[in-house]
């Protein structure tokens, strides 16, 4: 942010400058905010003086609009003291009224308590750009409000700009409306990142209360046309979260609904991968992410796929050789037979490549076979066949499956004095597990459950652990996000449904 803030020529003036000035000394930040600061005054940098002296003649022609501040406005300590020296982040929010554009500033924060999220105040280097122009125009936002002046009216307005800037935006009025159409007829006008930060956005906005779930929902529709990675994993990554909370709920209706519409959102996607390896990095991390979902949400063009390539790779006694990017979707639906999970524990038992008894690892996890579950977990923590070490992941992925939640619940609990005592109390593989297990639960009754065992404990069997205070705000939020967001989602997938629910897991 900061760089994007100075410019990169500025910026990569301003370190070398400190990097010189403080070398094999002793500094503050406060330094590193007066290197930064005035970079074209005199003083005694050799190193890199064409370059310097340069550029700032250049800066010297640049108009005032060409530049995020007047030369006598930029202090670069008292902007980033607002960064360094507070907690949180900043929720802007924006509302176009003709040619103005009005801003305003908060903390975001998911609290109900007022007084958490008063009093806080940055200096935000913002970004934007419009309909009118691929321009990205700059301002810098240091009161709690303020207002940008357009030169002509314009049918969109998009904030932080390939999210340079660590703060949030919240298009009132309006605002999101026309972003939703933007994204529906011409989505590429803006960049793949810039439609994560708007799939981002969003969601968060809903579990703070500032947007409606049913909007958040009608900006996803646009993702059926979308091949960029980070928007479809930042899609994924909102989306998924919902059917995850349903799971545990034993809502398989609605589950399915919307795993259903998930599934449908990028089903031309899913169906365009290669099984191969082929393909730059991005596309090659996508491909192994759509093939997993795929396979894991029964969609039958993987599945089958799939199928037939776990029974040639069993066939060869595993010496065939799989495309990697592929592996995990092949053992996933390997793994749901039984004879398919002993095949592949037995290569795991045998392998001597740490990244595929890893890969065999997690897709075990994803069995329908509840005995293979809970015979994991006991083994991982006798340490004979598996290692001891990778029980946490092996619990916590064990708690994700729809079919084996429980099993993990009931497994923390009943060796929870065995496990403090071989990961020692406090450390992050207990609290990992803690938080692995019932992060996704969203009910009374749960939440009830969960703190009566907690309760039982002593302070010095972890009764007091910052995990567990953690623990109950997730299934609070939880709570109240079902509780607020359910009935919307219901009638939101009851009317846009695409085809008829997919079996699940």
């Amino acid at each position: 942010m900061l760089r994007d803030f100075l410019g990169p020529e500025a910026f990569e003036i301003g370190i070398i400058r400190y990097l010189k000035r403080y070398s094999y000394q002793n500094t503050v930040n406060s330094h590193l905010w007066e290197s930064l600061t005035d970079i074209c005054s005199s003083d005694a940098l050799d190193e890199g003086r064409m370059k310097h002296t340069e550029f700032c003649s250049k800066h010297k022609l640049q108009s005032g609009s060409s530049k995020w501040y007047s030369d006598d406005e930029l202090d670069v300590r008292a902007i980033m003291d607002t960064w360094t020296l507070q907690e949180g982040f900043p929720l802007v929010t924006v509302e176009v009224k003709g040619r103005e554009i009005r801003l305003s500033q908060e903390r975001f924060l998911r609290t109900d308590n007022p007084s958490l999220t008063e009093g806080f105040l940055w200096q935000i280097p913002l970004t934007y750009m419009t309909s009118a122009s691929n321009t990205v125009h700059r301002f810098l936002l240091k009161t709690k409000t303020d207002v940008l002046y357009l030169p002509e009216d314009v049918d969109w307005v998009k904030f932080n700009v390939n999210m340079s800037g660590y703060y949030m935006v919240h298009y009132a009025g309006e605002g999101w409306n026309s972003i939703i159409k933007l994204l529906q007829y011409n989505h590429t006008a803006i960049s793949g990142n810039d439609r994560a930060s708007l799939i981002q956005n969003v969601f968060q906005l809903v579990s703070v209360g500032k947007v409606r779930l049913d909007t958040a929902l009608e900006l996803s529709l646009y993702l059926s046309k979308e091949t960029e990675i980070m928007a479809v994993t930042q899609g994924f990554g909102e989306l998924v979260p919902l059917y995850k909370l349903m799971e545990k709920r034993d809502m398989t209706v609605l589950e399915n609904q919307m795993k259903g519409y998930i599934v449908d959102l990028f089903r031309n996607l899913i169906d365009q991968q290669e099984w191969s390896d082929s393909g730059s990095v991005s596309e090659r991390v996508l491909r192994s992410y759509l093939l997993l979902f795929a396979c894991v949400r029964n969609h039958p063009p993987c599945v089958a796929k799939a199928t037939q390539l776990f029974n040639q790779w069993k066939d060869s006694d595993g010496t065939m050789s799989l495309p990697v990017d592929i592996t995990m979707a092949v053992f996933v639906i390997g793994a749901r037979s039984p004879e398919g999970w002993d095949f592949l524990f037995e290569k795991y038992r045998t392998s001597l490549q740490m990244s595929v008894k890893s890969r065999i690892k997690s897709a075990m996890t994803v069995t329908y076979l509840q005995d293979k579950l809970k015979w994991m977990m006991e083994q991982s923590l006798h340490g004979e066949v598996m290692k001891t070490q990778d029980l946490p992941d092996v619990v916590v992925s064990v708690g994700r499956n729809p079919h084996g939640y429980k099993l993990a619940w009931d497994f923390l609990r009943a060796n929870w004095h065995t496990l403090i005592k071989k990961f020692d109390l406090g450390s992050h593989s207990v609290s990992y597990m803690v938080i692995g297990v019932t992060n996704q639960y969203s009910t009374r009754e749960m939440l009830q459950e969960i703190r009566s065992f907690f309760d039982s404990l002593m302070e010095e069997t972890g009764s007091k652990m910052r995990c567990i205070q953690q623990t109950y705000e997730t299934i609070e939020d939880n709570i109240r996000w079902m509780d607020t967001n359910l009935p919307l989602l219901q009638a939101w997938l009851n009317k846009h449904q695409l085809r008829r629910p997919h079996e699940d897991l």
